[in-house]
């Protein structure tokens, strides 16, 4: 099975959960997680503990929901659809006419096939979302409204993978686990994020050390920060929220405040030589972790490198990004792109020449004995990388210098040093 394949499996697997920041759902999507990623350790944190400027929120299940017409139809079911319940509603049996009713009803007027996507995390109220369609049928009369829900003392709970590396330094991670039944945001980023730390995992000797996370956005950053600010200021050279990687549409790219960190070099590099065209966002346009991660006072090299960016496609935050609107080409393509920015990273070391003027490569049998223009690249990216070897440059920083994807060049790199013209400083 192609990891592709293998991705698609466990969103449709994961797909049905209802996940929200708290929850037996969040609980059942870190269990399938581990059942794949056995070194993940499952994280608590109970309601009411202060986390910045913050406060850890009740926890919310729910057991059903459901409206009944007056003709006696039940809708809005969160049986048949885990969106037609407005997040964290508050439990309710009562009657109420159709205009009561309709303020306590969502739905998107232009998408009238879609249940759109509602939360209130913080303000106790409830609601119903559903088609529009559906809504503009309702006919006068009394409907009844059902929740079964509970808001208790429990936990925000959260997933957390530590791989050491030979460098105490670190690339972080991040995915969220607080959306419900949704492919491109946000199963998508569970299912590439599960598998780059399953390939992690089977990396030997890996040069940086990864923390890798599957939180509740927003407020599970918040409070993942405020229990690791000092190791993650001090060690993390590079980062990447994994958010909305699955679809075919488009490549993106939201870089850290700053925008010329680590991160952002070789998320742009390796975007400009392996895909091609992407869609550059500014900082301005943020909307996910990458809020919590690169604020001041914090300001980690966090960016996000993306698929469709949340809020730009008519599908977003509705029923209709669905299994359908996610492809296992789609999350593989991500998963190929994030996973080279890794690989470039942990190859981005600088170099030192050892030879003076030119090396001879002839004898070395370095230089190419026919004329074709794939060997005529490959030596020019050779003497051009030999040039740019002063001890000071890095990897990346020369391959952007003579415009070879960095990957060309890690090759070229193990060959000089074999033949010791250059050394690795």
């Amino acid at each position: 099975m192609s990891i592709g394949d293998e991705m698609y499996k466990w969103a449709t697997d994961l797909f049905p959960y209802n996940r929200s920041i708290t929850g037996k759902g969040v609980r059942q999507t870190l269990t399938y997680i581990k059942s794949i990623l056995p070194n993940l350790r499952t994280k608590s944190i109970p309601t009411g503990e202060k986390v910045f400027d913050w406060t850890i929120p009740e926890e919310w299940n729910v057991e059903s929901a459901y409206i009944i017409t007056p003709e006696g139809k039940k809708i809005a079911n969160f049986e048949d659809h885990n969106l037609h319940l407005v997040g964290y509603s508050e439990s309710v049996n009562t009657v109420l006419t159709l205009d009561e009713l309709q303020n306590h009803l969502y739905s998107i007027s232009n998408l009238p096939e879609a249940i759109p996507y509602v939360t209130s995390y913080y303000k106790k109220q409830w609601g119903f979302c559903l088609q529009d369609k559906i809504r503009k049928k309702l006919s006068k009369g009394e409907y009844k409204a059902v929740i079964n829900s509970s808001h208790t003392q429990g936990y925000l709970n959260y997933g957390e993978i530590l791989i050491k590396g030979r460098d105490k330094k670190e690339i972080l991670i991040s995915t969220y686990v607080c959306h419900p039944s949704m492919g491109n945001n946000e199963i998508s980023g569970i299912c590439v994020t599960t598998a780059l730390a399953s390939w992690l995992n089977s990396v030997n000797n890996l040069r940086y050390s990864y923390r890798i996370l599957f939180i509740p956005e927003t407020i599970g950053s918040i409070a993942y920060i405020s229990k690791h600010e000092k190791e993650m200021k001090e060690n993390i050279v590079a980062g990447f929220v994994v958010t909305c990687v699955g679809d075919n549409l488009a490549y993106s790219f939201l870089p850290s405040r700053e925008g010329d960190t680590l991160a952002d070099k070789v998320s742009r590099h390796v975007l400009a030589h392996q895909v091609g065209e992407f869609i550059s966002y500014s900082f301005l346009e943020r909307g996910s972790d990458e809020r919590q991660y690169c604020c001041p006072l914090i300001d980690l090299p966090v960016v996000s490198v993306m698929r469709s960016k949340y809020g730009t496609y008519p599908e977003y935050h509705t029923s209709l990004d669905d299994l359908s609107f996610i492809s296992a080409e789609g999350m593989s393509g991500s998963y190929k792109v994030l996973k080279r920015c890794i690989e470039s990273l942990e190859a981005n070391h600088i170099y030192k020449k050892l030879v003076k003027c030119e090396p001879q490569l002839g004898r070395r049998g370095l230089y190419p004995n026919i004329s074709q223009a794939s060997n005529k690249r490959a030596e020019a990216n050779m003497m051009n990388f030999i040039a740019y070897c002063d001890g000071e440059k890095s990897l990346l920083e020369i391959a952007e210098i003579i415009k070879a994807p960095i990957w060309e060049l890690i090759p070229i790199s193990e060959i000089l040093i074999k033949e010791n013209i250059i050394e690795k400083c």
